[in-house]
C-alpha cells in the first residue's frame, strides 16, 4: 500500500488577510526553523512532488536533499486560484463576490480563477497518477486548499464539509493510497 505524505509549505512572506492562492510569494524568515521541523516529522520519502510555487518549491528542496531523494515539480499541486482576487485583502474583495462564492461554494470562480470543483478535478487527476507510481512513499509538498481537496476525494467526504478545516503552515499528514 502506498503512503502519501501532504505538507503544507511554511510561512510564507505576505501580510496577513491577503488572498495569495497561486500568487508566488516566498517564504518567511522563519523558514529554517520550520523546514528542520517538518524535517524531523516527515518520514523519509522516496520522491517528493511539489508544487511550483515558491513556497512550497524551497521546503521541497529542502526536503529533497536531506532526504538524499528525486524532486519533481507538479503544476497540478498548486493552491487554488483565485483569479482576480489574487493579492487582495479579503476585505478589499466585493461583499456581493464573497456572498456569490459562499452561495456556489463548489461552483463558483472569480474572473480568470477555478473553482473548488475543477480544484478537485485537478486533485484527482493528479491522486490517479500517484496510484501508478512504484514508489511506496510519496511526499507532496503543496498548499492547505490542494491538502484539503486531496483529503475530501480520499475521504469520500464533501469538499465543502470541511473547508474550514486548519491546516496549518508546515502541517503533514499520512494518508494511505
Amino acid at each position: 500500500m502506498k503512503t502519501l505524505y501532504l505538507v503544507r509549505h511554511t510561512t510564507p512572506a505576505v501580510a496577513p488577510g491577503i488572498c495569495y492562492g497561486q500568487l508566488d510569494v516566498d517564504v518567511a524568515d522563519s523558514f529554517a526553523a520550520e523546514a528542520d521541523h517538518v524535517l524531523n516529522t516527515l518520514p523519509p520519502p522516496q520522491l517528493i512532488l511539489s508544487s511550483p510555487l515558491l513556497r512550497t518549491r524551497r521546503l521541497a528542496e529542502h526536503l529533497a536533499l536531506a532526504h538524499s531523494c528525486e524532486l519533481r515539480s507538479d503544476a497540478r499541486l498548486k493552491e487554488k486560484h483565485f483569479g482576480v482576487w489574487e493579492g487582495k485583502a479579503w476585505e478589499h474583495i466585493a461583499r456581493e463576490e464573497i456572498d456569490a462564492w459562499a452561495n456556489d461554494f463548489m461552483g463558483y470562480a472569480a474572473a480568470g480563477g477555478e473553482s473548488a470543483q475543477q480544484l478537485l478535478l485537478r486533485m484527482q487527476t493528479l491522486l490517479d497518477d500517484l496510484a501508478q507510481l512504484p514508489q511506496q512513499h510519496v511526499a507532496l509538498v503543496t498548499h492547505a486548499g490542494s491538502i484539503r481537496a486531496m483529503l475530501a476525494l480520499l475521504g469520500n467526504i464533501a469538499l465543502e464539509e470541511i473547508a474550514d478545516w486548519e491546516i496549518g503552515f508546515g502541517t503533514v499528514i499520512g494518508v494511505r493510497l
